[in-house]
């Protein structure tokens, strides 16, 4: 299914666990936090939080942008 909307629309898959990600067919990857909060850390501040989604959010932007041939991981 991630192939078929990829026909028409550039995804990005922000997820926890890479591999699975991958074995599914996501062209676009950007690893998360942790499996049950991956886009922040409650033991955070709320305003650490907000910049570390903030982070992830620019992250997968970035990676929408780039132009790929293969399965890409944007781990920075």
């Amino acid at each position: 299914m991630v192939k078929e909307i990829e026909r028409k629309l550039p995804v990005v898959h922000v997820c926890t666990i890479v591999p699975i990600s991958q074995t599914v067919g996501a062209n676009r990857i950007v690893p998360a936090i942790a499996i049950p909060h991956p886009f922040g850390d409650p033991t955070r501040t709320p305003e650490e939080e907000k910049v570390i989604r903030r982070h992830l959010v620019e992250k997968a932007l970035k990676a929408l942008q780039t132009e790929i041939t293969e399965q890409t991981v944007f781990t920075n």
